[in-house]
C-alpha cells in the first residue's frame, strides 16, 4: 500500500469542498477567514498538518465554489424575457439539430444598444446556421428555456452551464469573426475537420469526425442509436485516449529527431493545449489534459508521476470553473471509468493470466469490463438505459479506434505538405471508420443489447454488487491504490 500523501489530502479536500458548494453555499470572505483560522491551528499543531490542511482546503473549496455558483446564476438578460430586439452575439458552439429546430451556444455582446456579456442559447429553424466563431447581428425574442413540464428539463440543464435565456432568432447575418484564443480554436478545429479526412464523405467521415473531434452532429439517428445500444457511444466523445496519443506522438517525434527530451515534453504540453482549444472544454478532455500536463511537468521538475494526484487535479480544475459540472453525465462517466481503470484493471489482468488468451485481448476485456461495471449506475441514473454487450463491442472496436485516431491526426499533418498522400491515408482510414460503424450496428442490433426501465435498474444494482464483491476480494492486491 502506498502512502497517502499530503498533496492528495489537500487536493481531494478542495474537490470535496467544491462539490459540496452545490448544497451549501458560504460567503467567500467567511471561507477565507475560517481557512485562516485553520491555518493557525495547523501552525500550532504538534500532531501533523494533515487534518488542518484538509480543513483549510475544504473551506476554500466551499467558498470559491459558492462564489462561482453565484456568478453562474447571475443573469442580466432574464429581466428582458418576452422582449424582441436586435442583438450582437458571438457563436461559441456548433449547431445541434433537433426534429423541428437547431440550437447553438452563443455569447451576447450587445442587446438593444446595451453592452452585455452573457451566454445564451440561440434557437433557429432547421436549415442554414451561422458557423462557430461567427459574430452575428440578429433579430430575436428573449425567452425562458423550457421546464420539466415539457419532458426534458432544458431550464435546469442550461442553468448549470450559466445560461438563463433562449433567443429565438427571426433573421440573422454574419458581420465578422471572433479573434483571440477563441478564434485560434475555431481555426484549429476547422483545419482538423478538413485535413484529417480529405476526400472522405458520408458516414465514414462523420464517424472519423466523432472520434477525432467529439462531434456526432453529422451522424444519422439510426447510427447514433446503434452506438448507444452497443456501448460504443463514448468513442464519439473526445477521451483521454485522444490526449495520450497526441502527447505521446509529439514526445516520440522529438525523441526520434534526436532533440532533448525536455523539448519533447514542452511540445507535448503545447499539443495538448492546442487540442483542447480545437475540441472545446469537454469534461473528459479537460481531465485528460490536466493529467497529461501534470505528467510532463513532473518530468520537467524531476518529480515522480502520480496518476491519482493528476486525476484529483483534473476534478479540481473542472469543479473550480463550474461546480455544477458535478451533475454533468460526461464528468460522472469520465471519472467513474478512470477510477475503474486505476483500481480494477490490474487485479483483473492478474486473474486472466491463467487463461490462454493474448495479452492485448486480456487488456481490452479488463478495461471494458471495469468501465462497463463502473459506468452502469451512472447510465441508469442519467439516461435510464444500460448497454449489456458493451464488453463485446469494445473488445471488437477499441483496438481499431486507437489506429483510427492516430491515423486521422497523422493525415492532418501530412495534408500540410503532401495532400495526395493524405487523401490515400484518409481513404484507408475510412475502412476503419466503416468497421467501427459496423461493430456498433451488429452489436447494437442484437437482441437484449440494451436494458431500460426496471431491467436497467437491476443491471445497475448488479454492477454495484459486482464492484463491492471485487473490492472485497481484491482489496489487498490493487495495482495503483492511493
Amino acid at each position: 500500500m502506498s502512502r497517502l500523501l499530503p498533496a492528495h489530502v489537500v487536493v481531494a479536500s478542495a474537490v470535496v469542498g467544491l462539490a459540496l458548494s452545490n448544497a451549501l453555499r458560504i460567503d467567500l470572505t467567511a471561507a477565507v477567514v475560517a481557512a485562516a483560522l485553520a491555518a493557525l491551528v495547523a501552525a500550532g499543531s504538534s500532531d501533523g498538518f494533515r487534518a488542518p490542511l484538509a480543513a483549510l482546503a475544504l473551506l476554500l473549496g466551499l467558498g470559491w465554489g459558492g462564489a462561482r455558483l453565484d456568478a453562474l446564476d447571475r443573469s442580466v438578460l432574464h429581466a428582458d424575457v418576452g422582449r424582441a430586439g436586435r442583438l450582437l452575439v458571438v457563436v461559441t458552439g456548433e449547431p445541434r439539430r433537433g426534429s423541428f429546430a437547431q440550437r447553438l451556444a452563443a455569447r451576447v455582446r450587445v442587446f438593444e444598444r446595451r453592452r452585455i456579456d452573457e451566454p445564451v442559447q440561440l434557437e433557429l429553424p432547421l436549415g442554414r446556421a451561422p458557423p462557430q466563431g461567427a459574430i452575428v447581428s440578429l433579430l430575436g425574442v428573449v425567452r425562458e428555456p423550457r421546464g420539466a413540464e415539457h419532458g426534458f428539463d432544458e431550464r435546469r440543464w442550461l442553468r448549470r452551464q450559466g445560461v438563463h435565456v433562449v433567443v429565438r432568432v427571426d433573421e440573422w447575418h454574419v458581420v465578422g469573426r471572433r479573434g483571440g484564443l477563441g478564434g485560434a480554436g475555431d481555426r484549429l478545429r476547422a483545419w482538423l475537420r478538413r485535413a484529417s479526412a480529405p476526400g472522405l464523405t458520408g458516414e465514414r467521415r462523420t464517424v472519423l469526425e466523432g472520434v477525432v473531434l467529439g462531434d456526432d452532429a453529422g451522424l444519422g439517428n439510426g447510427l447514433k442509436t446503434s452506438f448507444r445500444r452497443s456501448g460504443l457511444y463514448h468513442l464519439l466523445a473526445v477521451s483521454g485516449q485522444n490526449v495520450v496519443l497526441l502527447a505521446g506522438g509529439a514526445l516520440g517525434l522529438f525523441v526520434l529527431l534526436g532533440l532533448p527530451r525536455w523539448t519533447g515534453h514542452v511540445a507535448a504540453v503545447t499539443a495538448i493545449l492546442a487540442y483542447v482549444l480545437a475540441v472545446g472544454p469537454q469534461a473528459s478532455v479537460i481531465r485528460a489534459a490536466v493529467a497529461g500536463i501534470a505528467v510532463s511537468a513532473a518530468w520537467l521538475v524531476s518529480r515522480e508521476r502520480d496518476p491519482w494526484h493528476a486525476l484529483l487535479l483534473g476534478a479540481a480544475v473542472l469543479l473550480g470553473w463550474n461546480p455544477y459540472t458535478l451533475f454533468d453525465p460526461g464528468f460522472q462517466l469520465s471519472f467513474a471509468a478512470v477510477l475503474a481503470i486505476f483500481v480494477a484493471v490490474g487485479p483483473a489482468l492478474t486473474v486472466l493470466e491463467g487463461y490462454p488468451i493474448p495479452r492485448s485481448l486480456a487488456v481490452a476485456v479488463s478495461v471494458s469490463a471495469a468501465c462497463s461495471i463502473a459506468t452502469a449506475p451512472v447510465l441508469w441514473l442519467q439516461f435510464g438505459r444500460v448497454p449489456l454487450l458493451g464488453v463485446v463491442a469494445n473488445a471488437l472496436a477499441e483496438p481499431v479506434v486507437a489506429i483510427l485516431l492516430g491515423l486521422g491526426l497523422v493525415t492532418a499533418l501530412v495534408d500540410l505538405f503532401a495532400p495526395g498522400i493524405a487523401a490515400l491515408l484518409a481513404a484507408a482510414n475510412g475502412y476503419l471508420a466503416a468497421y467501427v460503424a459496423t461493430c456498433a450496428r451488429v452489436v447494437g442490433g442484437a437482441p437484449f443489447a440494451q436494458a431500460s426501465g426496471p431491467w436497467a435498474a437491476a443491471v445497475a444494482f448488479g454492477a454495484v454488487a459486482t464492484a463491492a464483491y471485487a473490492w472485497r476480494r481484491w482489496r489487498t492486491s490493487f495495482s495503483r491504490p492511493i
